[in-house]
């Protein structure tokens, strides 16, 4: 294994430790952020992608996302290896997630809704449809594939922009599927919650599955094609 595809693993593994940590302390009972809303969501998630970032960039470049690594590869600017990279991904998004519900344990155990302890791992839509869902996650991811590629196109370094910018996407674009925008951030915490012994867990909601893991790699796939007209 490279070190690059060693710090997408451990990226992506912290960047699914703080998120699925900030929704277990908002969603949980008696947590002491329960009930804290959709801000401290948005923001702990962007400094999540900020904190993950940071660790792994010198590294690996931090895609921590296959549709980062799949719209970098269509726009010529990642030459890497995209199955590694995205294995590596999956991976460290499950660990986050098992440790998060380490964490949050006893707070599992007293929660009684099964949808919030689900919702706690992955997204799910706030009004079902198959099309505008779908259409939600390709513009969300779009929107921040397109962003990230201009700002490395124009050498701003750093993760904070970054950071910012998946704060934004929450606020402004997150509120009808709960902004996946990445198949790893969605999927490998679905896997983790079908996996783990969650007492009084629900179905993983496998129905819905596909849409956090397809769209976002449409919406990456455009936005890599705009880039490269426009670039």
């Amino acid at each position: 294994m490279g070190q690059d595809i060693l710090f997408e693993f451990i990226g992506t593994a912290t960047l699914l430790l703080f998120g699925v940590g900030v929704c277990a302390n908002v969603s949980l009972k008696h947590t002491k952020g329960n009930n804290a809303g959709w801000i401290v969501i948005t923001v702990g998630w962007g400094l999540a992608v900020f904190i993950a970032a940071f660790i792994a960039a010198p590294y690996s470049g931090a895609h921590l996302n296959p549709a980062i690594t799949i719209g970098f590869a269509i726009a010529g600017t990642f030459k890497g290896n995209v199955i590694g990279y995205i294995i590596a991904q999956m991976l460290g998004a499950l660990l986050g997630a098992c440790l998060a519900y380490v964490m949050y344990k006893p707070h599992y155990d007293a929660e009684e809704n099964p949808s919030v302890k689900l919702g706690t791992f992955c997204t799910a839509p706030a009004i079902k449809s198959t099309f505008y869902n779908f259409m939600s996650e390709v513009i969300g991811t779009f929107a921040l594939v397109f962003a990230v590629l201009m700002v490395a196109g124009a050498e701003i370094n750093g993760p904070l922009p970054v950071g910012l910018l998946v704060i934004a996407i929450g606020m402004a674009l997150g509120g009808a599927t709960g902004y996946a925008i990445n198949p790893a951030r969605d999927l490998g915490p679905r896997i983790a919650h079908f996996l783990l012994p969650i007492k009084g867990k629900r179905d993983s909601d496998w129905s819905y599955a596909w849409i956090p893991v397809v769209a976002p790699m449409v919406g990456a796939a455009l936005a890599a094609l705009l880039y490269l007209a426009v670039s």
